[in-house]
């Protein structure tokens, strides 16, 4: 007597654990749906070789126009020469490292004082009064006052009143003049999303035995920050482009660097040099700055939390 094996629980299944093509749940696509895949996948592939085409053929033709326009090998020996670009990047990216120590400490003290200005701006009762009007005029002026007119009262000013105790290094007191510009926009970023939680934020945190300052720092300004961090990135970016402006005061920084070789060979090509270098430490920065945004939008339009 022949005993019927066993019937295994995979017999029949493919890989997926259920009918051959089909998920966990047993759901087997239709026809219609597989289609309409194969579809939007060929149509994709199509869109990217005409996108890839396209922009070929644009290259191509703006490079002719470029190299068959008059004037462009006296614009190229002029603008695009190797022998001086080779000369510069070294020296440019020697200088560049001043920059990024500047974005660092000068970002991180606008950060705390743009908080510190925003926070006396809200502060409520008649007794801060005062603290109010000293914090909206200190925003008003600097975000009125050109940020180099700034940087030369400061850098170019400062050590002609030959103050005893008061440093003359350029570098910083650009620092200090960045800072002070700089602060007065983000304590307004700040002062926006202060005023943007919902009253009824702060309302359930002092029914809950919060005092205001409590309040204020566990439950306004954590959900402030967070709907204001692109903007504060964007202050970022403009702050490590406006560090080349130290150089006014004679800090050899990326842009001094290449105003050297400039001076020196009336070849304006280490310029070109510094502005790509600064061009390419923004752009991950200003990719990063979208991204973030593009986030909190998404979250935003699900109903998160920001």
């Amino acid at each position: 007597m022949t005993v019927p094996k066993e019937r295994s629980g995979h017999e029949g299944a493919d890989d997926n654990g259920g009918m051959p093509g089909a998920g966990d749940d047993g759901y087997v696509p239709s026809q219609r749906r597989l289609a309409r895949e194969r579809y939007k996948r060929a149509r994709a592939r199509r869109a990217t070789a005409i996108a890839a085409l396209s922009t070929l053929v644009t290259g191509v033709v703006l490079y002719l126009v470029v190299v068959n326009a008059p004037g462009w090998p006296r614009t190229q020996e002029t603008f695009f020469n190797w022998e001086y670009a080779r000369e510069a990047v070294p020296k440019v990216l020697e200088g560049l490292w001043l920059n990024v120590r500047l974005l660092l400490i000068c970002g991180a003290a606008v950060l705390v004082l743009g908080m510190l200005i925003a926070v006396a701006r809200t502060l409520r009762g008649p007794v801060f009064f005062p603290l109010r009007v000293l914090a909206a005029a200190y925003t008003d002026f600097f975000r009125g006052l050109p940020l180099i007119i700034n940087l030369m009262i400061v850098v170019l000013g400062v050590p002609a009143l030959r103050l005893q105790g008061v440093t003359v290094d350029p570098v910083l007191l650009g620092g200090t003049a960045l800072t002070l510009t700089y602060s007065a926009y983000v304590a307004e970023v700040f002062r926006a999303g202060i005023e943007s939680v919902h009253p009824s934020q702060r309302a359930a945190a002092r029914s809950l035995g919060l005092t205001n300052r409590q309040a204020l720092r566990h439950v306004v300004l954590p959900q402030a920050v967070r709907r204001q961090v692109p903007p504060l990135l964007n202050d970022l970016v403009s702050l490590q482009k406006d560090t080349g402006l130290v150089s006014i005061g004679g800090a050899v920084d990326a842009v001094r660097a290449a105003d050297i070789i400039v001076g020196r060979s009336l070849n304006y090509t280490p310029y070109i040099v510094a502005g790509l270098v600064f061009v390419a430490l923004t752009i991950p920065m200003t990719r990063f700055t979208d991204w973030v945004t593009a986030r909190m939008d998404r979250r935003r339009a699900q109903g998160g939390a920001l």
